[in-house]
């Protein structure tokens, strides 16, 4: 469903064998899981951790300015300027896997050079496992180098999408590369219960926000809370990186079958983190229709007003009425828009515009995600996809270049024709979707895509606004739709989700309204019948917050745009932390490791089992 080329949220060590297709996959595929024990076992002492910072800028060891470790301002929100939305997510894979080992391990996410150089030296390790992607080639060759220097009795384990990179191990000095679901890989190598139930790590989905200057999402149940349900996703498509890392088209590993199962877990994230929204990391988490319902069943029997954030295809929207998306608390759904000349199936019969639309009249967000380079794409009709895309007007468009990632069946068959660029002619740092083709297109040459999706980018730009005033739209369109419902959950969640609505919002409109009132005065009028309708909603409120807020919102802007012109970029502070067995090394404790925290596995339902059998 989407292309995970760049630096975002990643699922999985990611390591580990393919995974059986369907659900109850685990013990099938367990029969045919080889992992050699780790002479330890259990007692061996593991470090996680993601590759060394900084990120967005321009170095020897393959980071780049254009590819930062920011999944929206990298690819959906990058010419937004001072509106980008900026956040950074956390190695979430790294922390399933650190939660669910009984070993002592320790993970040191988004370390300087110098701070994982310094651990190597300084804590013994049995085992260092390193996360990267396929342009963090070059970080995770050095870091191997590292820990051979420092400490050679160390195995050393890599994973991620990187692990699906033909001929890595010729480059780096690893003992293991393998690519899947971390979990019960790490289980077995350690000698530890790959079958046993899964623990879910408290994961704050977010870290750092801001947009327009202005830090966000700090108070009680502002930031949702991730929970991962599952990782693969049945569809598979031919570009998809994540699909092909977890076993490709119709392969997919459940951590929680059924909806009790994942109720309860979500329960136990409200309860530890006092969130109210939770951001499902699933590839299509609304095609599994049986958990879903039986999710909303119980968040209705139990008055949970929660919100959710959903991957989702077309073809699964279409199965919901929107009683059950409005119940179910879907507030923002990542869609796969692709393009008009993809013909995937999950598109099939499916008017794109229209099911936006429908999603927008109930308050959802819409992240649109298109494809520029298709092989029809050209000089001759480019335009015309890009303004067909644009047209969605969706609250954020991601916009990517067909790229063929290793692993996808589309590399394969790049592979195959012999198209596929040489290392010499496109690195792999420069392999990450938003910036070049890393093989020869029949239709588009001598770099044109660049532009093309730059194009794309600043149309949407243009033409629809910064997204931060389109999710000002939408939450209007949403609680005028649903203030009066007769679920009172749905009223609930609808009224904290607008609340900032005649404030923040009423002053982020007035802001924009200025900002673009002699640049773009089109899109100034569009920001203004907004902002008249949020007055015009809520009154004396929001008509007095325009005026008050907005001048400070519109300085704010001003000071961000000064930053990012003199060259500012932002930069996720390092995390270091270490699970029970960890926290018992005294050379931890003095270095300030924090306990990592989960949420223990619920206890399977009679619903369960049957899913599993």
């Amino acid at each position: 469903m989407r292309m995970v080329h760049a630096r975002g949220p990643r699922v999985g060590f990611d390591t580990t064998v393919t995974v059986g297709s369907g659900s109850g996959c685990y013990k099938r595929s367990m029969e045919r899981l080889a992992v050699t024990r780790h002479p330890l076992g259990s007692r061996a002492r593991v470090l996680l951790t993601s590759v060394f910072g900084p990120y967005a800028r321009d170095d020897e060891h393959g980071s780049r300015t254009i590819n930062p470790m920011e999944l929206y301002h990298n690819q959906v929100t990058r010419v937004q300027g001072p509106f980008s939305l900026r956040m950074f997510h956390r190695s979430w894979g790294l922390m399933l896997i650190q939660a669910n080992l009984e070993a002592a391990t320790t993970l040191l996410d988004f370390p300087t050079l110098e701070r994982f150089e310094e651990e190597i030296k300084t804590v013994a390790y049995d085992v260092v496992g390193i996360s990267g992607i396929l342009p963090n080639i070059g970080k995770v060759k050095l870091m191997c180098e590292i820990v051979r220097r420092h400490q050679p009795k160390a195995t050393i384990v890599v994973g991620g999408h990187i692990a699906n990179r033909p001929g890595l191990r010729e480059v780096i000095d690893a003992d293991h590369v393998v690519a899947g679901e971390g979990v019960r890989w790490f289980r077995t190598f350690l000698g530890e219960d790959p079958a046993a139930p899964v623990r879910h790590p408290l994961i704050v989905s977010a870290v750092g926000a801001r947009t327009m200057g202005v830090p966000f999402g700090r108070g009680p149940g502002e930031t949702a809370a991730t929970v991962i349900p599952s990782v693969g996703c049945p569809l598979g498509c031919n570009f998809c990186s994540t699909s092909a890392m977890f076993g490709g088209k119709g392969r997919f590993f459940s951590f929680y079958e059924g909806g009790d199962e994942l109720f309860e877990v979500m329960r136990g994230l409200e309860q530890a983190l006092g969130a109210r929204s939770f951001f499902v990391m699933d590839e299509n988490f609304l095609l599994h229709r049986k958990r879903a319902l039986r999710l909303l069943e119980l968040m209705r029997e139990h008055g949970k007003a929660w919100g959710l954030y959903v991957f989702s295809s077309a073809n699964a929207l279409r199965l919901y009425t929107d009683d059950e998306l409005v119940g179910l608390g879907v507030s923002w759904v990542w869609l796969g828009l692709e393009g008009e000349e993809s013909a995937y199936a999950k598109l099939k019969g499916t008017d794109t515009q229209g099911l936006v639309r429908r999603l927008q009249s109930l308050g959802i967000r819409v992240l649109g995600s298109s494809i520029v380079g298709l092989a029809g794409h050209g000089a001759d009709n480019i335009d015309r996809a890009i303004d067909q895309a644009v047209a969605h007007d969706a609250e954020f468009h991601q916009f990517m270049l067909y790229t063929p990632v290793p692993g996808t069946p589309l590399h394969a068959e790049h592979r195959a024709n012999g198209t596929l660029l040489s290392a010499e002619e496109c690195p792999d740092a420069d392999t990450h979707g938003q910036l070049r083709f890393n093989y020869r297109h029949p239709r588009i040459r001598n770099g044109e895509e660049t532009e093309y999706l730059l194009r794309a980018f600043r149309r949407d730009f243009e033409v629809n606004g910064p997204s931060v005033t389109r999710i000002a739209r939408t939450l209007l369109r949403g609680w005028l739709a649903l203030k009066d419902h007769p679920d009172p959950r749905v009223r609930d969640r609808i009224a904290f989700e607008t609340k900032d609505l005649p404030t923040q919002y009423a002053g982020a409109l007035w802001a924009s309204e200025r900002w673009f009132v002699r640049s773009n005065p089109a899109l100034a009028a569009r920001l203004r019948t907004t902002r008249r309708a949020v007055e015009q909603e809520f009154g004396w409120k929001a008509r007095l917050a325009a005026r008050v807020i907005g001048p400070v919102v519109l300085a704010t802007l001003w000071r961000e745009e000064r930053r990012l012109r003199r060259g500012r970029t932002y930069e996720p502070p390092t995390f270091y932390e270490a699970n029970p067995a960890a926290a018992g090394r005294a050379e931890l404790a003095t270095r300030g490791a924090v306990p990592c925290r989960w949420v223990e596995p619920p206890a399977r339902t009679a619903e369960t089992s049957e899913a599993v059998a």
